[in-house]
């Protein structure tokens, strides 16, 4: 019988190219997703792929819609093997004194509450057969750029959920794992497709010197519910092109910051910031050289 799958946040991104993986795989394929538009859009494209899909609207902070989305699976497929808690949002950027309640409630209840509600609720059925859990964190569990605290603090609820839910229903023969991607770019897999923006700098600072694919991600949690991954179960699995083991993220900021500290001159190291910015636009960058040699020339 045809395993069944539920992809929260199935319509774009990361949760897509998991659901076309998985439906490739064999998986009948439950897009749970807000964005009513990118949903339908997700269906057609899997089951113009052959993959046995159907989209239902699902906002995972809302009980109701939760238990709604669930029995209506069931009651297509009469079973649950699958769970991916991957629906999440950002966070505006805000520091903590400008951050609002209602942001820091709408995150929490978003990325955090959502993954035990959908798990709450497809536990009475997965208990049936047993199935596997997986649950999308973020290394924002583990450290953070400024003005994070909502989306850090609901992926790091996420881990420690995930060790719990575990021990918790390892008795019903279902496993619980997450999952921390890095930098992923997601382009190829918006509504509609886009192309990246990404430059040679955001891709050479990684290990792996390039940023994530959603596919990556994919490919973890295809094997993570096969039946190799039997005996794994409460852990997280970083995936970020080695990204942690260095504790930085380069960008113009992280350069400027480098470079105050480097001179103890706030004014040379933006000079030198605004510079590299015009460069970067340039068209004629043969021009630029020839006046950096004088100025270099001159000093």
């Amino acid at each position: 019988m045809k395993k069944v799958s539920i992809i929260t946040g199935g319509a774009k991104g990361i949760g897509a190219a998991i659901g076309y993986r998985l439906g490739k795989q064999g998986y009948a394929v439950v897009i749970a997703d807000v964005d009513e538009e990118a949903g339908k859009y997700r269906e057609n494209h899997f089951r113009g792929e052959g993959i046995d899909s159907f989209f239902i609207k699902t906002d995972v902070s809302s009980e109701m819609d939760v238990s709604n989305m669930v029995e209506k699976v069931y009651g297509r497929y009469g079973r649950i093997d699958v769970l991916v808690n991957n629906a999440g949002i950002g966070f505006s950027g805000k520091s903590i004194e400008e951050q609002t309640l209602d942001e820091w409630r709408r995150v929490i209840e978003t990325n955090l509450t959502g993954v035990w509600l959908c798990s709450k609720y497809a536990v009475k059925y997965m208990k049936n057969n047993g199935g596997v859990i997986v649950n999308i964190a973020s290394t924002r569990a583990f450290q953070s750029e400024p003005n994070t605290e909502p989306y850090s603090a609901s992926k790091g609820g996420i881990i420690a959920l995930t060790h719990s839910l575990a021990v918790s229903l390892s008795k019903y023969n279902i496993r619980v794992v997450s999952i921390s991607p890095g930098w992923i770019d997601t382009s190829r897999w918006q509504v509609p497709p886009r192309e990246s923006t990404l430059s040679g700098l955001d891709h050479g600072q990684h290990l792996t010197r390039r940023v994530g694919k959603p596919e990556d991600v994919a490919s973890l949690v295809t094997f993570l519910v096969s039946d190799d991954a039997s005996w794994i179960s409460g852990v997280n699995f970083t995936i970020d092109g080695g990204m942690t083991v260095k504790m930085i993220y380069i960008d113009e900021n992280v350069i400027q910051d480098s470079l105050t500290m480097l001179f103890n001159d706030v004014e040379v190291s933006y000079q030198i910031r605004k510079l590299i910015e015009k460069i970067k636009k340039a068209d004629n960058k043969e021009n630029i050289k020839s006046k950096l040699d004088e100025l270099l020339r001159s000093l």
